[in-house]
C-alpha cells in the first residue's frame, strides 16, 4: 500500500490580483507561501513557458493538515484556454456564499449545490455546511475521464488509490478516509487540456518514489519528467516525478521528507504577494 498524502491543485492564473482577491475574500483562503522565479522550472511546474514565473500556495490552513491550492502565474500570459478536463473543487462552508454575496461575486446553483468560479473559469462547488473549525473544508477534487474501467485501473491497481464510492458513471477515490478525495466522472468522450491544464500532487515518501517509477515504465504509462531534484531559493529541495495517466491528467509524486521543510507556512508571503501585484500593475500602467 502507497503512503500517499494529497497535497493540492495547481491552477494557471491569468490575472493575479483578481484571483488573489477570489480566493482570500471569497473563498476565504490564505496565503501559506509565495514564490517568485526567474526562469520556467525544470518539471513544468508552471507550464510549457521558460519565462519568469510566480507559486502561491493558498488554503484554509498549513499545507501539513491541509489540502491547498498552488497559484501559477506565468508573466506576460494574461488568458488560458479552458478545456473539458477539470470539473470541480468541492468546499464546505457557509462563509463562502456569504462572502460571495457581500462582494457581488456571482453564485449559482446546480444539483443542489453553490457553484462560484475563479477567474480563468475554475468551478468551485459550495456546500452550505460548517465544519469543526479543526476540519479542512476542501473535500474532493473532480476530474474527468473517457473511460472510467481504466482510469481506476491506473489510480487504483498502479498508483495504490483506494474506493471509496463508486456508481454508474463516477469514482471517488483517495489515499485514506482523512484525506481530500479524487472524484473521476465518465463524460463519454475525449478529455481535452486545452491551454489550461492543471496538475494534482501527492506526496510519498523519498523511499517509495524508485517503486512508482518502477510500476509506471513496467506497465507501459507515461512519465512526463523523471525523477529529478527541484531548488526553491532560501528553502528546501525536493525529488518529484511527474506522471501523466490515460487521460493526461498530470500528477506529481514529491518526496514527503523534502516537501514538510519546503511547506513550513511562510505568512510575511501574503504582503510579499501584494507587492508583486502592485508592482506589476504600476508597471503595466
Amino acid at each position: 500500500m502507497v503512503a500517499g498524502r494529497a497535497l493540492h491543485f495547481v491552477f494557471k492564473i491569468p490575472d493575479r490580483g483578481l484571483t488573489a482577491k477570489f480566493y482570500r475574500e471569497i473563498l476565504g483562503m490564505k496565503v501559506l507561501r509565495h514564490e517568485e522565479f526567474s526562469d520556467g522550472c525544470e518539471a513544468a511546474c508552471n507550464g510549457p513557458y521558460a519565462n519568469r514565473w510566480s507559486k502561491t500556495m493558498i488554503g484554509y490552513g498549513p499545507e501539513d493538515t491541509h489540502f491547498v491550492i498552488e497559484l501559477t502565474y506565468n508573466y506576460g500570459i494574461k488568458e488560458y484556454q479552458t478545456g473539458n478536463d477539470f470539473k470541480a473543487i468541492t468546499i464546505h462552508s457557509k462563509d463562502v456564499i456569504e462572502k460571495a454575496r457581500a462582494n457581488n461575486w456571482p453564485i449559482h446553483e446546480e444539483n443542489g449545490k453553490f457553484v462560484v468560479q475563479a477567474p480563468g473559469g475554475y468551478k468551485y462547488c459550495i456546500i452550505n455546511e460548517q465544519l469543526p473549525i479543526n476540519s479542512d473544508p476542501v473535500k474532493k477534487v473532480t476530474l474527468s475521464s473517457s473511460n472510467l474501467e481504466r482510469t481506476i485501473a491506473y489510480w487504483k491497481d498502479i498508483l495504490g488509490l483506494q474506493i471509496f464510492d463508486r456508481k454508474d458513471k463516477s469514482v471517488l477515490m483517495g489515499y485514506s478516509e482523512d484525506q481530500v478525495k479524487l472524484e473521476f466522472e465518465d463524460i463519454g468522450t475525449e478529455v481535452n487540456h486545452a491551454k489550461a491544464y492543471g496538475r494534482i500532487a501527492f506526496s510519498i515518501p523519498f523511499s517509495e518514489q524508485p517503486a512508482i517509477q518502477k510500476a509506471i515504465k513496467e506497465s507501459g504509462n507515461k512519465i512526463l519528467t523523471d525523477l529529478i531534484t527541484l531548488d526553491t531559493p532560501g528553502k528546501a529541495s525536493v525529488r518529484v516525478i511527474i506522471l501523466a495517466d490515460p487521460d493526461g491528467h498530470e500528477i506529481c509524486f514529491v518526496d514527503d521528507e523534502g516537501f514538510r521543510q519546503l511547506s513550513v507556512p511562510d505568512y510575511p508571503s501574503e504582503e510579499i504577494l501584494n507587492r508583486y501585484i502592485k508592482k506589476e500593475s504600476t508597471d503595466d500602467a
